[in-house]
C-alpha cells in the first residue's frame, strides 16, 4: 500500500496496520495530505510484511528503510470480541508489538510515532455523565484481573510511545468505530435477526465514524503535539441497541431483538462492554489539531454510509 502524491510538508509513513480497516481510511486520508504511505502487516495488502509480535523479523523487514513518522494502527482483532479471552492477542500486541515497533521506528530515523488507543482506557464501567478529558485519568487499574489486561495494555502502549526516547509520541483515543467497512458486516446479521441486543438504560459510549477517524490521524501528523493524548469522537454518543437501531432504520432492516441484560452474562467481554457508560469531551483535538467529525452522530455517518453504497 503505498501512494505517490506529492506536497509541501509530504512525509514518508509507515502505517502499522495499514491494510485493516482503519488502517485503510487512515492511508487514505494520508494520501489526501500529500504524504507517501507504506503499510506494514502480515497481510498481502502491505508494502512490508512482518509480524509486529516478531521482533528480530520486523527489523530485518526495515532494515534500510527511512520513515518521518510511524503510526500504530494494528489489533489483532478480525470481529467483535465477545469473551475476555478474546482480547489476550490484542493486549499483547499493544505492549510487546508497541515495543516493537518503537525500535523498528528508531531503526529507519523516524521522529514521529502515533498510536490508535480507544476511549475505553478511561476505565470499564458507569464513568457518569460528565464528558471526559485528557486531564482525566487514563487506564486506571482494573477491577478484575481480566481487566486489568486490558487496561495494563492500553496503558503501556501510552506510555511506551510517551516515553520513547528520540521519539515524539502522540496517542489518539477513538470511540467505537464505524462507517465503511466497520459497519457492513452487521447488515446480514441484522437482516437474519442475529443480533439480539440488551436494552441500554440509558447507557452510552462515544462513537468515531471511520473516515473521520482517518482524518484525526492526517491531522495529528501534522498538528499533534509531543506527549498528547487527543479524544476523537463525535458529538451524540449512544448506547449499542440505540445505534444498532441506528443502522436498521438506515439500511431497512428488522430491529434486533431486544433481550434482558443477564442473558448476555456468560459473553463475558460483550457483557462488560453492554454495562459501561461513558462521555468525552473531543474538544482538545478541535483545539489542537483543527479537527472536527464531519458527522456530528452516528445518524449521519450511517445516511453517507448508505447514499454511498
Amino acid at each position: 500500500m503505498t501512494t505517490n502524491e506529492s506536497s509541501p510538508g509530504r512525509q514518508e509513513i509507515l502505517l502499522a496496520g495499514g491494510s485493516g480497516v482503519l488502517g485503510r481510511h487512515i492511508a487514505q486520508a494520508l494520501a489526501d495530505a500529500g504524504h507517501q504511505v507504506t503499510g506494514l502487516g502480515r497481510g498481502p495488502g502491505n508494502g512490508i510484511r512482518a509480524d509486529l509480535m516478531d521482533r528480530d523479523a520486523l527489523l530485518r523487514a526495515v532494515d534500510g528503510r527511512h520513515f518521518d513518522t510511524v503510526i500504530h494502527a494494528a489489533t489483532a482483532l478480525r470481529k467483535p470480541p465477545v469473551r475476555h479471552r478474546d482480547m489476550r492477542a490484542t493486549d499483547a500486541l499493544r505492549i510487546e508489538g508497541t515495543t516493537h515497533l518503537i525500535e523498528a521506528a528508531r531503526a529507519t530515523g523516524a521522529r514521529r510515532f502515533i498510536v490508535e488507543s480507544i476511549v475505553l482506557g478511561y476505565g470499564y464501567g458507569d464513568l457518569g455523565s460528565r464528558p471526559l478529558t485528557e486531564d482525566d485519568p487514563f487506564a486506571p487499574r482494573g477491577t478484575t484481573p481480566q481487566l486489568e489486561e486490558h487496561l495494563a495494555g492500553m496503558r503501556e502502549k501510552e506510555q511506551l510511545a510517551f516515553g520513547a526516547k528520540d521519539l515524539e509520541g502522540i496517542s489518539l483515543r477513538f470511540g467505537l468505530l464505524y462507517g465503511p467497512g466497520g459497519t457492513d458486516p452487521l447488515l446480514p446479521m441484522l437482516r437474519g435477526r442475529r443480533l439480539p441486543t440488551p436494552h441500554d438504560d440509558g447507557r452510552v459510549l462515544p462513537w468515531t465514524e471511520l473516515t473521520d477517524a482517518g482524518r484525526a490521524v492526517a491531522a495529528a501528523v501534522a498538528h499533534g503535539r509531543p506527549g498528547e493524548a487527543y479524544n476523537i469522537a463525535d458529538r451524540t454518543p449512544l448506547g449499542f441497541r440505540t445505534h444498532l437501531l441506528c443502522v436498521a432504520e438506515e439500511f431497512g432492516l428488522p430491529k434486533p431483538m431486544a433481550l434482558p441484560l443477564w442473558v448476555v452474562r456468560p459473553m463475558t467481554y460483550a457483557h462488560t462492554m453492554m454495562t459501561c457508560s461513558l462521555r468525552v469531551s473531543s474538544a482538545k483535538a478541535e483545539r489542537e489539531l483543527g479537527w472536527t467529525p464531519r458527522y456530528l452522530s452516528s445518524a449521519e455517518g450511517l445516511a453517507a454510509l448508505h447514499a454511498a453504497r
